[in-house]
């Protein structure tokens, strides 16, 4: 079926070089940021013009062939890992800014455009686009629509829903949708809201309006550290009573502050069993009083120091060891597996605590690096893939977490979206009625299900052979949470 495709494909326009078929250049293509699961696919196409791409997805649709939309990998819940006998549909080409609009504070882009790149083309006008993931120097703003990617500022300026007014989709029929524009809202239902964080498998977008916003005029970011998470995780409640919304909140753990410390030099005091990381931006007066305020907070939930970052090359020092936090896991273990649940603030502490417990039981170490203001956790779980039975492990625990963030009134994911990650972990969250209507909306974009199959949505028949496992509302599956 490959060789008739191929032809068919490049009888479309579609040039030679936008067709990957050699097996040593598909490599790269089996596996996204969840490197623990790959497929390597018999075809990658690469369009370069939304042309090139509504005749791939054409072809596709009328030899019955999947594809799997594709950004630039660097999702961790496998969304991008191919299928076999599908296509991936590369959207890395497909990269330019079509217009910078001053007035209404927006930019049209393509989804290839890197996350960061929007920023940098508008900061001589004083502006930036707010959502900032970790990866945010090689993610892509179409992958952060499929994920809802947030980022560490996400916490007063929202997540990649909160940003984006308006996109263009391509379904698998073919059929262009136009969703939004530049206005602040529309008639009808959200679609838009719909599309953000659909991980590929309504439709493929090809244009992006996102939302511009001025740079705060005065900045301060605080670095508090602690003796103890029950402390830090409290000062983390402490901060939303008193009124103050932090423009980001991030804690780390001793491992964690330990890594990045070695990586990076940030200035973290190695001494703490956790710090938080604290930015508040705005008019230069009302800073001055939330700064007060805030260290107030900070030194009665027990912080025994307390630095503070007033210029930017200070903040960027703070903020490095937090970005860095991930890659600085090298140094701990040769692998990890990145978590993404999300719980209420209030509960912090108690989960903190349960995945310790969790950690003892199965013998590996856990490094916490998360979004606190958020509750959007993101445990790091060190194991050595080398070693028979450790991926397993490891893979067994994430899921438990997950079902503890569940338990605790939580989610199964914050901003990595499902994937084939957290399927299991669906069928704890979902019940058999609630799976169904997301398949329902699946099939009103997809009747034929060849967009992005088999993820985000687990079937009944997976969870039933699980066991029935939805604990929303219900049994707890940790006795010692119910004290929640």
């Amino acid at each position: 079926m490959s060789r008739p495709l191929v032809r068919e494909l490049l009888r479309s326009n579609l040039p030679a070089r936008c067709l990957i078929t050699e097996p040593a250049a598909l490599k790269p293509y089996e596996t996204d940021g969840l490197t623990a699961i790959r497929e390597v696919p018999w075809l990658v196409a690469l369009p370069e013009t939304e042309v090139q791409l509504k005749a791939v997805m054409r072809i596709c649709a009328q030899h019955a062939v999947p594809i799997v939309p594709r950004g630039a990998g660097t999702g961790l819940s496998g969304g991008a890992r191919p299928v076999r006998d599908g296509i991936v549909l590369g959207l890395s080409k497909l990269d330019k800014i079509l217009e910078i609009d001053l007035d209404n504070c927006v930019a049209r882009v393509q989804p290839g455009v890197r996350n960061l790149a929007i920023s940098e083309a508008v900061a001589e006008h004083g502006l930036y686009y707010a959502p900032d993931p970790s990866s945010q120097i090689a993610c892509s703003i179409g992958g952060n629509v499929a994920e809802n990617a947030g980022g560490v500022h996400c916490l007063k300026y929202g997540l990649t829903v909160h940003n984006v007014l308006g996109l263009k989709v391509v379904t698998m029929r073919g059929d262009t949708l136009t969703i939004g524009g530049k206005g602040l809202d529309y008639p009808g239902y959200d679609l838009l809201a719909l599309m953000c964080g659909s991980e590929g498998m309504l439709g493929v977008v090809t244009e992006v309006t996102v939302k511009l916003l001025p740079e705060p005029p005065a900045k301060v970011v605080m670095l508090a550290a602690y003796r103890s998470l029950k402390e830090a995780a409290d000062a983390v409640t402490d901060i939303f009573r008193q009124g103050v919304v932090p423009a980001g909140l991030e804690m780390m753990d001793k491992l964690a502050i330990q890594a990045a410390e070695d990586f990076v030099h940030a200035g973290y005091p190695r001494a703490a069993a956790a710090i938080l990381l604290c930015e508040l931006d705005g008019n230069a007066a009302e800073i001055a009083d939330l700064e007060n305020l805030v260290v107030r907070i900070l030194e009665d939930a027990g912080a025994f120091e307390i630095q503070r970052a007033h210029d930017a090359d200070a903040q960027a020092r703070l903020w490095q060891g937090r970005k860095a936090a991930f890659p600085a896991m090298g140094r701990m273990a040769p692998d990890y597996y990145c978590m993404d649940g999300t719980i209420p603030r209030r509960q912090l502490s108690q989960v903190l605590h349960a995945i310790a417990e969790l950690s003892e039981s199965f013998g590996l170490l856990v490094a916490n690096v998360f979004h606190a203001g958020d509750g959007n956790l993101h445990p790091l779980i060190l194991y050595d893939a080398n070693v028979p039975g450790e991926l397993d492990k490891a893979e067994d625990m994430g899921g438990k977490i997950l079902e503890l963030c569940v338990a605790a009134g939580g989610s199964v994911t914050g901003e990595h979206g499902v994937g084939v990650e957290k399927l299991d972990q669906m069928c704890v969250q979902f019940n058999a009625a609630e799976l169904r209507q997301f398949e329902r909306v699946k099939e009103a974009f997809d009747p034929e299900r060849l967009l992005n199959p088999g993820k985000a949505i687990p079937t009944l028949t997976r969870c039933s052979e699980l066991g029935g496992m939805h604990v929303h509302g219900g049994k707890l599956p940790f006795p010692k949470m119910e004290r929640f």
